[in-house]
């Protein structure tokens, strides 16, 4: 093994909250052993536990890894294949700091490394990241005995934990599930199968294939929903559920084969939490629709606002002990759930509340879907900075206007609002625009577009 690594690469790949690149040109076995050892150093941990999803790199990766923080003093314990939030529960169930190996939604020449401390709790760059980071670059002398390497199953116990969570009964549900061949493929038959005759599963793309032969395993993309809202229609099934590669997002077709906003299901999702735990947090990021902290507050709930970014959400939740968070991008944050992102999860809270009622799911959900959503729109924009502050001087002082600078710009109005905020890695501007309905949503994006792109 080669003494050094490329630093330039070491930065290229140690993003804000995880590792990730290109395989193996990138990202190898090589770095994944050296950040192991370095991980057992900076968590200073007797025990880490390490999974992998299902690209053909990743056994290999987290081996490596395992032998890294092994040779660190640690005892490595190894839970195979895993989703995402299969590695959280274990974190949290065994209270020990893990590593997965994945590149989540990515296309299938990525992996990556997510981390985090005992009890799922995040590991960023301003939170041990760039110290890991460091330490690949310029190892530190082992010090003691090295580490013992097991084995752990703990798919079984992850689905009965779920299940505790958002107990599903009620009347019978018929669920098309599209895995998109990553690691939903894996624990959904494990969850589902305890629900015997409650649901009736219909699987789309359960095979573990990180080449993604049917469509890439990010249901954010409209496209990457088609065969999904399809199927739904085609079987005549109560609901959908899309994950992506890892699993830790989901995303919901209702009965009409229509994707559902991802605000609508926080909407949904709190007002169950709030019903078992009346008074309490909830956290929004800002491109969340504007619905959810009104339906908060009318439930008697109290709603906080983040910026975009799932450290954020984490950290603001443990300040506040908010009991539920939801992003617009499809993670969903859950306070007994370490406070870590599930896509099973939200996908059995979504069943559960439809369980409960005779109504199809689009009307279940038409209370939480009060606003038309532009979704996320870039633009590419030299002058980052300087568009942001031309928008503002043009809405500033407007009457029943406000704009607010907590991430990006925010400018609102009791018809409409938009969010205007640039990209951390491109030269772009990100717009979300919202209103009380189809013509005003597309009058003011149209409008905060041609302030963007004018002359440019």
């Amino acid at each position: 093994m080669a003494d050094t690594l490329d630093p330039a690469n070491l930065r290229a790949v140690f993003k804000a909250y995880d590792v990730r690149g290109t395989v193996p040109d990138q990202i190898d076995e090589q770095l994944a052993h050296r950040t192991g050892r370095a991980f057992a150093q900076v968590v200073g941990a007797a025990t880490v536990v390490v999974g992998h999803d299902m690209r053909p790199s990743s056994p290999g990766m987290a081996g490596a890894f395992a032998a890294g923080a092994s040779e660190a003093g640690a005892d490595v314990v190894m839970i195979g294949l895993a989703s995402t939030d299969q590695l959280y529960f274990a974190s949290g169930h065994l209270g020990h700091p893990g590593a997965m190996f994945t590149a989540s939604h990515n296309p299938a020449q990525y992996n990556g490394i997510k981390m985090c401390r005992a009890h799922a709790q995040p590991i960023g760059m301003e939170t041990g990241l760039a110290e890991i980071r460091d330490l690949v670059e310029e190892p530190r002398p082992v010090v003691g005995p090295a580490g013992s390497i097991s084995e752990h199953d703990v798919l079984e116990a992850y689905a009965a934990h779920l299940l505790t969570l958002a107990p599903v009964t009620g009347r019978r549900l018929k669920v098309v599930a599209d895995a998109g061949n990553g690691m939903a493929g894996h624990t959904a038959p494990a969850v589902f199968g305890r629900l015997g005759d409650q649901v009736e599963l219909v699987p789309m793309y359960f095979e573990l294939d990180g080449s993604f032969p049917n469509h890439e395993a990010n249901p954010i993309e409209p496209e990457n929903l088609r065969d999904l809202q399809a199927r739904v229609l085609a079987e005549g099934a109560d609901i959908g559920l899309a994950f992506d590669g890892d699993a830790d997002r989901c995303f919901i077709v209702d009965e009409r084969g229509e994707a559902v906003s991802p605000s609508t299901l926080t909407a949904l999702i709190a007002s169950r939490e709030l019903a078992k735990e009346p008074g309490s947090t909830v956290i929004h990021n800002l491109i969340t629709s504007r619905s959810v902290p009104e339906i908060v507050l009318e439930l008697g709930g109290k709603p906080v606002r983040t910026r975009v970014g799932h450290s954020f959400i984490k950290a603001t939740m443990a300040e506040t002990g908010a009991i539920f968070g939801g992003e617009h991008s499809g993670h969903f944050y859950f306070r007994d759930f370490w406070r870590a992102d599930s896509g099973m999860l939200a996908a059995l809270h979504t069943l559960a509340a439809l369980a409960e009622t005779e109504q199809p799911l689009s009307a279940l959900l038409a209370e939480f879907d009060r606003y038309v959503l532009s979704g996320e729109i870039n633009s590419e924009v030299a002058d980052q900075a300087g568009v942001t502050a031309e928008i503002e001087a043009a809405y500033a002082g407007t009457d029943g206007v406000t704009t607010d600078r907590l991430d990006g710009l925010t400018v609102s109005h009791a018809d409409w609002s938009f969010n205007v905020r640039p990209s951390n890695t491109e030269p772009l501007l990100r717009l979300n625009a919202e209103g009380r309905d189809e013509e005003t949503m597309v009058r003011i994006r149209d409008t905060v577009l041609a302030q963007i792109r004018s002359d440019r």
